[in-house]
């Protein structure tokens, strides 16, 4: 194959300081794709910027980034205007940012074939082959998402239209960089379904860019990991997953959370070098547990795993190692390099319920989100809750944390039902349940020192002065954090720690119910296991609070949860351990759910590759549009689904036709060995 993209010795600086891309090699052949991996402040970003000359003015970039054979850094900005999004296009983490608030999709989508395409169309006829590339790649009611304002679409459909644009000169590159974070696991499918759409129909090749191994795994033909500004390894992705001879690349892999059960997590130690820091030698020696004398002095160039002499140029297909020992890797593995932390003891199941919801329902901004909701914690429990995007999550959560009067339903927290708390009981109240939220940097005051901050709770509780004090300095310990961080304020902090500072101030006043929104979802892989491990410790205390768990990443629910809740369309569709939720699911959203999660050893999950029209929520199952089941039902059998809501159930499934041990069971038919395979 052909080389399109290639960068040589490539460097980012930003004034005096150390670069923070330092000499990176990759080479990205025709039809291919290429994943970039690593953790937050590796360089990743910054490296797909300088492929496509849009660094701030204060970068300097040094070395070679050659796009067909043409050098681009050094190249006017005029002449590289003239190359993106005709010759290499870039689709953005974030749509909302990327697109214009005040244009509508089919006009954005459109300029871009207008500014490319001789002759040039006129703006109806690029309207309208707009609304060809949305079609093209599969999004649903093309028409209506071309006419819309980017925030009138979902996150998933904005990621699509993003493609739609990028695709549109026909680019032989396309950069995608974090082009499915933060996105459920069936819009993350949807996502790279679209990519590969796009691929297909340009012939592009794409460098992936994304700190979501499950997702590089399926995607990326090739894989290269990046550690402060340097890439330390790269290989064919089965070789890199399967075979992986750095030891952070290992660390890495084995940090991450599998879906097929709850599982011992590698931690590595310490913490990667902030972007710009001086780094002399291997900047991974500090942390690595093979590192040797030298390691901290040389910096170790990519070389063959096998030991052989090559340059990277060379072997650019080959499997190439940035370490001076890896004959140590060869042979270990890296539950021999890194300490781990088992899943917890299954607990006895408490008679006490700290939480619990029934037949909830919901509105929110007019649109009733939540149409009927069951669930139930226990003491000393941890209830997951999941679903897509728009499930209802977020309303139900909400609601309990209102600890007001709901629409309908009932929620009763600790023993008192919500809708008949006065605002003093209200108050007294709210003191026994915290919440900890997805980004803690838009909850933890800028001005308030660490220890401020996990006091503040207590003050508000007028605790005495030496006892606020005691109890920060406890936190600090249970958490992990060091003692000096107590006179820190949050911008001072990492991801991590700034979670772990905002689960000490929920845990502060020693709360009775503890909601947690995404707690890991905006984390690394590495920082992120070094969470789930002290939640597994918080929540397997024997005194811990009961917790209830808002997540889309499964595999982390399978790591922390003991009963799981599954939303779809406002309803809990199914519910039990999850253990058995997980190993046995009953209804075919949950097994639809399951197996569109991206994960390291298997093969891509499928998708619907073609849209479908949204049923009728008002009326029988909402699930039926896409249900594998109700496609393979008879006609007559179809109408119990179009007709009849499937009655709720608890520690079941909300279906007509569940799955069960034997199969799916059918009037007047014997039981099949289970649903047809998803597609």
């Amino acid at each position: 194959m052909s080389t399109v993209l290639e960068l040589r010795d490539l460097h980012v600086e930003f004034g005096p300081e150390p670069a923070a891309v330092r000499g990176v090699d990759l080479v990205l052949r025709r039809g291919e794709v290429l994943g970039l991996v690593g953790e937050s402040g590796a360089g990743k970003t910054l490296t797909a910027l300088a492929a496509l000359g849009l660094l701030p003015d204060r970068a300097t970039v040094r070395g070679s980034v050659r796009l067909l054979g043409t050098e681009l850094v050094g190249l006017p900005v005029r002449e590289l205007a003239r190359l993106r999004g005709r010759r290499i296009a870039m689709v953005f983490q974030d749509p909302l940012a990327a697109f214009t608030p005040v244009h509508r999709i089919g006009d954005q989508i459109g300029e871009v074939l207008r500014i490319h395409e001789r002759p040039r169309p006129t703006r109806r006829a690029a309207r309208r082959r707009a609304i060809e590339l949305l079609t093209e790649l599969r999004v649903p009611e093309p028409d209506r998402v071309s006419r819309a304002y980017p925030h009138e679409l979902s996150g998933g459909l904005r990621q699509r239209a993003m493609i739609a644009m990028a695709v549109a000169g026909r680019p032989d590159v396309i950069v995608a960089d974090e082009p499915t974070s933060c996105l459920d696991v069936t819009a993350q499918a949807e996502i790279l379904a679209a990519l590969e759409d796009a691929r297909a129909a340009t012939g592009a090749a794409l460098l992936l860019v994304s700190h979501d191994l499950g997702v590089v795994a399926g995607a990326a033909d090739r894989v290269a990991v990046m550690y402060a500004g340097r890439v330390v390894e790269t290989a064919p992705a089965h070789q890199l997953f399967g075979s992986p001879r750095m030891p952070y690349t290992m660390g890495l892999l084995a940090a991450a959370p599998r879906l097929e059960a709850a599982h011992a997590l590698s931690q590595m130690p310490g913490a990667p070098p902030t972007p710009g820091e001086r780094v002399r030698g291997c900047a991974f020696a500090p942390r690595c547990p093979v590192a040797r004398s030298g390691c901290e002095s040389a910096v170790p160039r990519l070389t063959l795993a096998d030991g052989a002499q090559g340059s990277a140029r060379a072997a650019a297909g080959g499997h190439l190692v940035a370490c001076r020992h890896p004959e140590v890797t060869a042979t270990r593995t890296a539950a021999d390099l890194y300490p781990t932390s088992s899943p917890p003891a299954p607990r006895p199941r408490n008679a006490v319920t700290a939480l619990r919801v029934t037949a909830l329902e919901a509105s929110y901004r007019g649109h009733r989100a939540v149409r009927h909701v069951d669930l139930e914690v226990r003491r000393s429990e941890t209830v997951a809750l999941v679903g897509e995007s728009g499930a209802g999550k977020s309303t139900t959560l909400d609601r309990i944390i209102a600890l007001g009067a709901p629409e309908a339903g009932r929620v009763e927290v600790l023993g008192r039902d919500t809708a008949r708390l006065g605002r003093s009981e209200a108050r007294r109240l709210r003191g026994r349940v915290q919440i900890v939220l997805q980004d803690p940097s838009s909850t933890l005051d800028p001005r308030m020192t660490v220890a401020r901050i996990i006091a503040e709770p207590l003050e508000a509780q007028r605790a005495p002065r030496e006892r606020t004090a005691a109890r920060v300095r406890e936190l600090l310990a249970e958490m992990e954090l060091d003692p000096g961080t107590a006179g820190r304020r949050p911008h001072q902090l990492s991801g991590g720690q700034r979670q772990r500072v905002a689960l000490a101030r929920a845990l502060a006043v020693r709360p009775e119910l503890l909601l947690l929104d995404e707690p890991v979802s905006a984390l690394d892989v590495s920082v992120q296991a070094g969470i789930i491990a002290l939640l597994r410790r918080l929540t397997s205390a024997p005194e811990s609070p009961a917790c209830l768990l808002v997540s889309h990443d499964l595999a982390v629910v399978r790591q922390l949860a003991d009963r799981v809740v599954v939303m779809h369309g406002g309803r809990t569709v199914e519910s039990g351990t999850v253990d058995a939720v997980f190993d046995r699911p009953r209804h075919p959203y949950t097994r639809v759910l399951l197996s569109a999660v991206p994960a390291l050893g298997r093969p891509r999950p499928a998708v619907p590759r073609a849209p479908v029209a949204e049923a009728d929520p008002s009326t029988g199952c909402a699930f039926r549009a896409h249900c594998p089941v109700y496609r393979e039902l008879p006609l007559e059998h179809r109408l119990l689904c179009e007709r009849d809501l499937p009655a709720p159930a608890v520690d079941g499934a909300a279906c007509h036709f569940p799955h069960t041990d034997e199969g799916m069971p059918l009037p007047g038919r014997p039981a099949s060995k289970g649903h047809p395979p998803v597609q």
